[in-house]
């Protein structure tokens, strides 16, 4: 007697139904919902969604402003004082005054109040080299931003000295684009000796560069590489 071929013939219904019922649920959607967006992506491995680029670009460009804040506050500050100053004394005395009876006594046999122009550098070294001198002065602002992280602006005092400097040297850039020369009016005397007469942007250079100069010196030795 042969044995019955009718449990193997049950086992091969069986598999062709299993395999037509995968098929089925292959074609149904992946997902049901009203939300037909894209998904926002994920980290890997986690669930929570990664920012977009955009979002992470405008958050660290406003970081890296902001991070320098105080160059640009102080920069901004000695601009205007050096600015104000300048027009308060084109409009009040007439360009070449100097000496006695043209100037301003603010301490007799000290400290004048003057109106001249300076097509030089400080100390009226370079003189008629105004625009050469513009030319270096917008150079110079461009490299310090270029070189803004090996100069360590991100410290504070950093940041102080070259506000100071900035402020300054953008001061008497915007007299030698407008003017053809600095305009100078702080005019000291110590006896015999005249001081080579000044103005706000001049401070805040000198006085940014002598404040770089003491925070550099400060600073720990790099290991070297």
């Amino acid at each position: 007697m042969k044995p019955s071929s009718q449990p193997k013939t049950e086992s091969a219904a069986s598999e062709v139904g299993v395999a037509g019922q995968s098929k089925i649920e292959n074609l149904r959607p992946a997902t049901v919902g009203t939300n037909t967006g894209p998904a926002a992506p994920r980290q890997a491995g986690g669930l929570e969604p990664v920012e977009t680029a955009a979002g992470n670009g405008a958050k660290s460009k406003f970081q890296r402003l902001a991070a320098y804040r105080r160059l640009w506050l102080l920069g901004l500050a000695v601009f205007a004082l050096d600015q104000l100053t300048k027009y308060w004394i084109n409009a009040r005395l007439p360009f070449g005054s100097y000496g006695p009876g043209a100037s301003i006594e603010i301490f007799p046999g000290f400290f004048y109040l003057v109106h001249v122009g300076n097509t030089g550098a400080a100390w009226s070294m370079f003189t008629g080299a105004s625009l050469w001198l513009a030319l270096l002065a917008a150079g110079t602002l461009v490299a310090i931003f270029f070189w803004r992280r090996s100069l360590g602006l991100r410290s504070p005092a950093a940041q102080v000295a070259f506000g100071l400097l900035c402020g300054g040297i953008v001061g008497n850039l915007v007299d030698r684009v407008v003017h053809g020369h600095v305009i100078d009016f702080l005019d000291f005397h110590f006896g015999s000796y005249t001081y080579p007469t000044f103005n706000v942007a001049d401070s805040g250079i000198c006085v940014g560069v002598f404040w770089y100069v003491l925070w550099s010196l400060r600073q720990p030795p790099q290991p070297a590489d």
